[in-house]
């Protein structure tokens, strides 16, 4: 029993509980999303879906789908989270309606905010798939 016999398990969790999580910030606690966190939540809510249909019937094809949205969200998240942390950054107005994209709703710990954890979860989720894609390589 290895890590990568659970990988798709793995990053449907992963999926799931930065899915809830966004839901979580936005619903529950009232944080309105700026524009580039709209475009992490459509890379990110269909993995949850597509994982979960994977990891249920235990299709391991399932990495060319996944693939480019974790990698292009996690690209998006990175971008996001450089645009709050960065002053340089900061200057360029990617939001044009409604809130800022530079705006901190959390900030733990002095670096962890919102896009940083969607790219946490973008970068496991690209993990996982890989390490899946080793294992199809070598057994």
């Amino acid at each position: 029993m290895r890590l990568r016999d659970y990988a798709l398990y793995f990053a449907f969790l992963v999926a799931l509980v930065a899915t809830l999580g966004s839901l979580y910030f936005s619903e529950v606690l009232g944080y309105i999303p700026c524009e580039l966190c709209w475009y992490q939540r459509i890379a990110m809510y269909p993995l949850t879906i597509l994982l979960g249909v994977a990891a249920y019937t235990n299709d391991t094809s399932v990495k060319k789908y996944v693939l480019p949205l974790s990698i292009i969200g996690g690209g998006i998240s990175l971008f996001h989270y450089l645009h709050q942390k960065v002053p340089a950054l900061s200057q360029i107005k990617q939001c044009s309606q409604g809130v800022p994209c530079n705006v901190d709703y959390i900030n733990w710990l002095g670096f962890i905010t919102i896009p940083f954890l969607a790219l946490i979860a973008f970068i496991l989720i690209t993990f996982f798939m890989l390490g899946k894609q080793r294992r199809s390589y070598y057994s």
